[in-house]
């Protein structure tokens, strides 16, 4: 008799959903209902399922519902209680909003608010609805909540290709993934047509123009099979998890891991949508890549900005972010793949002029090659102006015109030493002092007036020392072997000591980065108490960022700035923003998608105890951004005041 092993349920994963269930128990329960299109029947079957709740003694309220003037809709809400909406200003109209200190005052059990992807009024305490309804999660009341396909952050670009409108308010996948429950409400496409042509969608002089551009049979059909696979995605990770709980053997023994690298294009965007539907499809764990090579100091605000916004995507989509320096793209990827056991690969190809990716190298290409094992999945664009100018700025930065003047003085100057010695030295010697002008120029300049050196070099050569004299023309056909040698040979040394400068550049910014870390712990590390901590960190983001900053402690109920009197002056609705901050764990204010109408960025005091206080900036450009690398070095002080605070705080316990 053979004794086969006792499956057991992996104690990980057993631990896993303790936890996930520890957090969701004082937490609301959301359920969407999720549609492909508008008129299919969202509203009128949640407002059906709000009745069917009340009938069982729930506290159910409206908090938002746009019945669009559907009388068949508008019927269902009587009997409910519906809490008045907010009136909002806005450039002289009057907008209505959902109320959600309303909502949150009344505490109902249950609340219906309509349209999770509506963008709010300006003013509003959050830009989006979703972002009221994860609050009023937060505060323990569920939430019934409608939502259409297209609205769906991963799927954005899918369906801009399919129906050709691209849509501009979205929802984080992880707010679906979140939802306790999603209801499809289907409709098949005649019955869908025949309630646009009734009027039942639209209004009637709208309802032809409406079926024509977007409700045409064909962009049904794919929105229809998308809200499908996405609403059978959500089933097989339910069904994957009950396989995992109760331990019965699967295919999940070796778990895919996708990595997507990232760049400073718009492609990255797509790329990380991409990653995401992979993701979802195989149940994957997925992380987003940046290398950091040493031209990064020279990216324009505009790219900045745009890798900022592509790193914020991969992390509300539910990616883990990394960045990394590397001299080299390729190898950098390769290896974090090698260390960290991933399965697929995916990148960008800028489709680009073949010469081009001879002369440069090609990322994919060496990615390919190198892969092993390793798949890798390339996504093409057909933005090759943009990778010409990309290409081009990062290898020939700009260079001011005094450069090229000084390039022509120097050349003068050896000219004029070579005519005063050309008797005693041979041309072809002569030469060399030319390459030493280009070999001067690289190190002190760059690239671009070396190249220029080596060209007016060679001009000049030819002019004054290459027989017939102060001609340019040739006598002895050899000599051009020498000008096109020079000419080479001084672009290949100007190209790698303007490399060696970069690389150069670029260590020492890690550098002091390293350094600016370094100090700061020391000078924390001897901190006795709260107020030096602070001193401390204040001091080193005026001395680095230039910018000013402040701390608010809590103090009972409240949050106070500490210590009492400093510079920066924080209004009632600053306290607000820092407080919201400190309440719900998470970054707000400046250049964030909370409350960012504030002057500065709160950034929480996470330790292990919980939110300790709240680290403010103030950036001096009130209407710029703070930039990746800002954000990753005021995380890093923040989390190293929180452990200095920590400390301290447990000395004088001990004392107690």
């Amino acid at each position: 008799m053979v004794n086969t092993p006792e499956c057991r349920p992996d104690p990980d994963v057993l631990l896993a959903r303790v936890q996930g269930e520890e957090r969701q128990k004082n937490r609301g329960k959301l359920k969407i209902f999720l549609g492909y299109i508008a008129g299919v029947g969202k509203t009128y079957n949640m407002l059906s399922a709000a009745h069917l709740r009340r009938s069982e003694g729930i506290d159910v309220k409206v908090g938002y519902v746009e019945t669009h003037g559907r009388p068949e809709t508008e019927v269902l809400l009587k009997g409910l209680t519906i809490i008045p909406r907010k009136m909002m200003e806005y450039r002289e109209v009057t907008l209505p909003e959902f109320d959600l200190d309303a909502t949150l005052c009344l505490h109902p059990s249950l609340v219906l608010v309509d349209e999770l992807a509506h963008t709010n009024a300006p003013g509003s305490r959050h830009p989006k609805r979703y972002q009221d309804v994860e609050e009023l999660l937060d505060a323990g009341i569920d939430v019934y909540t409608t939502l259409n396909v297209q609205h769906i952050e991963s799927l954005n670009d899918v369906v801009a290709q399919i129906t050709g409108v691209i849509v501009r308010e979205t929802v984080p996948d992880r707010v679906i993934d979140e939802a306790a429950e999603i209801e499809v409400v289907d409709l098949t496409l005649s019955e869908l047509l025949q309630r646009l042509r009734e009027g039942k969608v639209y209004v009637p002089d709208m309802a032809a123009r409406a079926i024509e551009q977007f409700f045409n049979e064909g962009n049904l059909y794919a929105l229809r099979e998308l809200t499908l696979r996405r609403a059978a995605e959500r089933i097989d990770d339910q069904m994957l998890a009950y396989m995992q709980i109760r331990a019965i053997p699967g295919p999940w023994a070796v778990a895919e891991h996708i990595l997507v690298s990232v760049g400073t294009g718009p492609l990255s965007e797509r790329l990380v949508r991409t990653a995401r539907r992979q993701a979802d499809r195989t149940g994957a764990q997925w992380t987003a890549i940046y290398v950091e090579t040493p031209a990064h100091h020279r990216l324009s605000k505009e790219a900045k900005e745009q890798l900022g916004r592509t790193l914020q995507l991969a992390e509300k989509l539910g990616a883990t972010t990394v960045t990394l320096f590397g001299l080299n793209i390729a190898s950098t990827v390769i290896d974090y793949a090698h260390q960290h056991n991933i399965t697929r690969i995916i990148i960008g190809k800028t489709l680009r002029p073949r010469w081009q990716e001879y002369v440069f190298g090609s990322v994919v290409d060496q990615l390919i090659h190198y892969s092993g094992n390793i798949d890798i999945y390339v996504i093409s664009s057909s933005d090759i102006i943009q990778q010409k100018i990309v290409d081009f700025d990062f290898l020939l930065p700009v260079t001011p015109p005094r450069d090229y003047l000084l390039c022509i003085a120097l050349i003068a100057g050896i000219t004029l030493i070579g005519w005063l010695i050309k008797s005693f030295i041979s041309p072809t010697n002569l030469a060399m002092l030319f390459l030493l002008a280009v070999v001067v120029i690289a190190f002190t300049k760059g690239l671009r007036p070396a190249i220029f050196t080596a060209i007016i070099g060679v001009v000049a050569f030819d002019f004054f020392f290459i027989p017939p004299h102060l001609t340019f023309r040739v006598s002895d056909t050899e000599y051009l072997i020498t000008f096109a040698g020079m000419i080479i040979v001084g672009s290949l040394v100007s190209l790698l000591v303007a490399r060696a400068r970069e690389h150069a550049f670029a260590a020492q910014a890690r550098e002091t980065e390293t350094g600016t870390l370094y100090a700061l712990s020391q000078d924390l590390s001897v901190a006795a108490d709260t107020d030096s901590i602070i001193a401390a960190v204040t001091r080193h983001i005026r001395e680095i960022f230039h910018w000013e900053s402040v701390v608010l402690l809590p103090d009972e109920d409240r949050l106070i700035v500490h210590p009492a009197g400093t510079m920066l002056v924080l209004d009632e609705d600053e306290i607000a923003v820092a407080t919201w901050a400190f309440q719900h764990g998470a970054v707000a204010g400046y250049d964030t998608d909370t409350l960012h109408g504030s002057r500065l960025r709160y950034i929480p005091l996470q330790s292990s105890a919980g939110v300790l206080g709240i680290m403010g900036v103030k950036p001096a450009d009130p209407d710029g951004i703070i930039t990746h690398e800002q954000e990753r070095i005021l995380t890093a002080f923040a989390n190293q005041m929180a452990l200095a605070l920590e400390r301290v705080n447990l000395v004088r316990t001990s004392r107690i």
